[in-house]
């Protein structure tokens, strides 16, 4: 994934780009949105290893870049009671990296994932190693990317559920190792367990009579299903069930429907299919091992043929660009007009059908979809009409009926836009962001969200910062069914720090000091103050120094104020010298009255490899350095030496002119 830090972007970036080209897509059961694993919320989900692959880029909201769902799992479930949700992702190996992401995908194929960022509800995408997950030690409730050394909190807040809603989480395993983890939803107030018990809900024959089509009220685990059929009987003495098989279980763990398949056809007559324990030891499971009861049964009946009734409009949900008809029996796909000409729909506003096909599966579906040019954004009444289309009928069944022209009503609700105003109230100390809700079409809830963790629940919301830079704004309104996201970023660009720089730390007589202004922020005006009672308003002022008789330490400081009339001060010493003349003093009493009590050469300010020496009257090397600063004691290995004249040389070049000085005299050591 990306990190967000500037040194490791580009590399980073590179990196996923280059694992999306060189890593298969992901094909293994789980790893896509559409075969993501069925949860259940009271037992951990042990996934004891992960299939190298990448899907697509996942957009993140706030984080200005989109993350690959790399070497990924999914998983989907249903909140059955409104909450807050609390999960755990435990690496079996620590020193891995774990991201994840919520999406609510009521209403929506789950394929929007990939493009639709209202979809996200939180997230996870920091490069801490180790567990990760969603609870109260987290502080916001989406995390970009991050670089491990940073160390951010690798747990959100726990992210709001709506009771009915359906979600998918992504798991996604930056870490390239095949290591797994354990995903355990403890802690939080929302149910996404399903207690309702499983039973069959519904049967109907095939048109030849020996397979039956069961309907169940849930999802039910594939795995529970024996093949041999001895999950059931329909207990007459010249029929046995010999197969059971569930309706796209190749492609998901869990079905709604199944097939059984008989031993020979039905006649014409009324029966029952009851439910048993099978060869496998159990009846059919759903995610929590919870079972359809031994003797659930079902009755169905075996008709003559006739044509197959127009039997429901599937409730749409916000805003629908699809109408979906449902039909107890099988409709033949190729009897779908694929222009739509099949339908017609009137109502509240004009709607224009651009084609329609099903959900087939081995060239049947119990779904027709209607699809639309633009979706139903307003609340009304509307009929589709079954009619003969331009393929010269209108619909036919698994059993080579025609479905005669009839029609049913539906109806649809406002869609919600979110929309959003914001003002910025500039301060020396803080700043405050000032938002205005201007959402429409029936909004009953507002969610605000802005970087550093404030969060509003009213339609307007106001959020006070004392740190500087973007700020991202999110708010997220409803109407109970319809949501919709807003996001905007503003720049609290009135940061304001003075500061300067010297061209040396001292000056000498006749020498000018260049003073550059390095304040960060919108300066407007710059007030200098010397500490010799001179003072400018210029960005970078020149100035030179009259000494006095001694060397002196003036404060020069800097006042910036910006166009909001707030001020900041910056202080520096200068180091005013009396004079810069080098020279060596002919005499030095070292007797600790912090008078004259060292020898060394003065006022070397501008000279550069620089070496004094010293000599005692025997030739001899007593003292030595390069730094004009280390002075010679009149000691020579702690111990004094005796009154009398030294020999000194000194060398050095000017470091203004370049010029090479060597330089020897004598010196009186007095005690």
């Amino acid at each position: 994934m990306l990190r967000k830090i500037t040194p490791l972007l580009l590399l980073l970036w590179c990196s996923i780009t280059c694992w999306s080209q060189i890593n298969p897509p992901c094909t293994t059961l789980g790893q896509t949105p559409q075969t993501a694993f069925p949860v259940c919320g009271t037992e951990p989900f042990i996934q004891t290893t992960v299939p190298y692959c990448v899907n697509h880029a996942i957009p993140v909201p706030g984080c200005g870049n989109d993350y690959a769902d790399v070497n990924p799992y999914w998983y989907k479930f249903t909140c059955y009671k409104s909450g807050t949700l609390a999960f755990t992702i435990n690496p079996i190996n620590h020193n891995e990296d774990y991201d994840w992401q919520i999406f609510d995908v009521t209403g929506h194929d789950v394929g929007e994932v990939y493009t639709n960022v209202n979809l996200v509800v939180a997230g996870n995408w920091c490069g801490t190693y180790g567990i990760t997950g969603a609870s109260q030690a987290g502080v916001f409730s989406n995390h970009c990317a991050s670089s491990p050394a940073e160390n951010i909190n690798a747990f959100s807040t726990m992210p709001d559920l709506i009771a009915g809603h359906q979600y998918l989480l992504l798991v996604s395993h930056y870490t390239k190792a095949p290591n797994g983890y354990n995903l355990a939803f403890v802690g939080g107030t929302a149910v996404i367990t399903d207690t309702a018990q499983p039973h069959l809900k519904s049967a109907a024959p095939t048109c030849d009579g020996q397979s039956i089509v069961v309907v169940l009220n849930k999802k039910l685990t594939c795995k529970s299903i024996a093949a041999d059929g001895s999950d059931f009987t329909v207990k007459l003495s010249n029929t046995k069930v010999t197969a059971a098989h569930g309706v796209n279980c190749s492609n998901s763990f869990d079905m709604d429907s199944l097939t059984v398949q008989l031993s020979n056809p039905l006649p014409q007559g009324k029966y029952t299919l009851y439910a048993q324990s099978g060869s496998d030891g159990n009846t059919l499971l759903d995610y929590c091992d919870n079972a359809l009861a031994v003797g659930d049964s079902v009755n169905f009946e075996v008709l003559p043929k006739q044509p197959t009734p127009f039997d429901s409009i599937i409730p749409p949900g916000c805003a629908p660009n699809v109408i979906q008809l449902f039909f107890k029996k099988g409709i033949l796909c190729n009897s779908i007009a694929a222009n739509g000409s099949d339908f017609t729909i009137a109502g509240t506003t004009p709607v224009t059908i651009t084609g329609a096909g099903g959900n087939c599966i081995n060239g049947i579906s119990n779904v027709v979809n209607i699809y639309l040019s633009a979706p139903l954004l307003q609340a009304g009444a509307y009929s589709v009409n079954i009619q003969k289309g331009t393929d010269g009928n209108t619909l036919i069944d698994e059993c080579g009926e025609e479905v005669l022209p009839s029609s049913r009503m539906f109806t649809t609700i406002d869609a919600v836009f979110a929309a959003f105003t914001h003002n910025l109230l500039y301060g020396c100390k803080t700043d405050s962001v000032v938002c205005v809700s201007t959402s429409n079409r029936g909004v009953t809830n507002w969610a605000w969200s802005f970087t550093g963790g404030y969060t509003g629940q009213a339609q307007n919301a106001m959020a006070v910062y004392t740190d500087y830079g973007p700020k991202t704004i999110s708010l997220t309104v409803t109407n109970g069914i319809c949501s919709d996201t807003a996001t905007a970023t503003v720049n609290l660009d009135n940061y304001l720090k003075a500061a300067f720089n010297i061209s040396v730390p001292f000056v000498c007589p006749g020498d000018k000091e260049i003073f550059t202004d390095s304040s960060v922020g919108k300066v407007a005006a710059w007030n200098w103050s010397f500490g010799n009672g001179l003072y400018s308003n210029r960005q970078n002022p020149q100035i030179v120094f009259t000494p006095v008789n001694r060397d002196n330490d003036n404060v020069v400081s800097l006042t910036v104020q910006n166009d909001h009339n707030c001020f900041d001060v910056a202080h520096k010493t200068v180091k005013v010298l009396y004079s810069c003349y080098i020279a060596v003093a002919s005499a030095f009493t070292p007797n600790g009255d912090n008078l004259n009590d060292y020898l060394y050469p003065l006022n070397a300010y501008k000279a550069v490899n620089l070496e004094f020496k010293v000599f005692n009257r025997f030739g001899h090397l007593i003292f030595s350095t390069k730094d004009w600063t280390k002075k010679w004691d009149g000691t020579l290995n702690g111990h004094p030496q005796p009154t009398g004249a030294y020999i000194w040389t000194l060398t050095y070049t000017h470091s203004e002119t370049q010029q090479k000085y060597f330089l020897k005299g004598t010196s009186v050591l007095i005690r």
